[in-house]
């Protein structure tokens, strides 16, 4: 009998290119599929990311934390196994992480714990980093619990911070480290730990 495919949603709230890279990287894989997209910006890239690479998605608002069973159906209607987030600037709520204990999954763009927390995505890291005359920055996969970027760490990358880097330059090393990494872990980890 053939193995199940492990269902992931990946959730995003703009550009999409981890998204992209997720759906494309798992595409033909024999055991994982991107089966959904979850956005919360109606005007985000990725949406279009996603309908070109031909992936369904949902969009939610804040009201969508109110009606929990109603997120949980669409979630069970696309038999999700777990999540990944990926540039998702909302915090998970308790019903979520409870219904997907240990499947849920965040990249963040510093070497945790430096540099997370309440209000830390995209440039305010990498500026944060620089200010802090930090000589290397990096990646942290890790699980999500009830607390922004507090969850275990399953894997981290490591590059070099340069004394003449703008927040452009280390954006795009950092960049560099999550496209090239993330599928991998999120492969490994959801074939170790989602063997359905």
């Amino acid at each position: 009998m053939a193995e199940s495919l492990i269902r992931l949603a990946v959730w995003a709230s703009g550009q999409g290119t981890n998204a992209e890279n997720l759906i494309r990287f798992f595409k033909s894989h024999p055991r994982i599929r991107v089966a959904l997209v979850v956005c919360n910006k109606a005007d985000a890239p990725v949406l279009g990311k996603a309908s070109a690479l031909k992936v369904p998605s949902i969009l939610i608002g804040k009201e969508s934390w109110r009606q929990e069973q109603d997120l949980l159906d669409q979630l069970k209607a696309f038999q999700i196994d777990a999540m990944v987030l990926a540039g998702f600037l909302w915090r998970i709520p308790e019903f979520l992480l409870r219904a997907y204990p240990q499947r849920i999954l965040n990249i963040h763009p510093s070497l945790l714990p430096d540099f997370g927390g309440k209000g830390m995505y995209g440039e305010r890291v990498h500026q944060a980093v620089l200010d802090a005359g930090r000589s290397e920055s990096g990646i942290t996969i890790h699980l999500v619990n009830e607390a922004y970027d507090e969850g275990a760490a399953i894997a981290s990358f490591r590059c070099p911070v340069h004394p003449e880097d703008t927040v452009h330059a280390l954006s795009e090393r950092i960049h560099g480290l999550e496209q090239t990494h993330l599928p991998a872990v999120v492969e490994q980890w959801a074939l170790a730990n989602l063997g359905l």
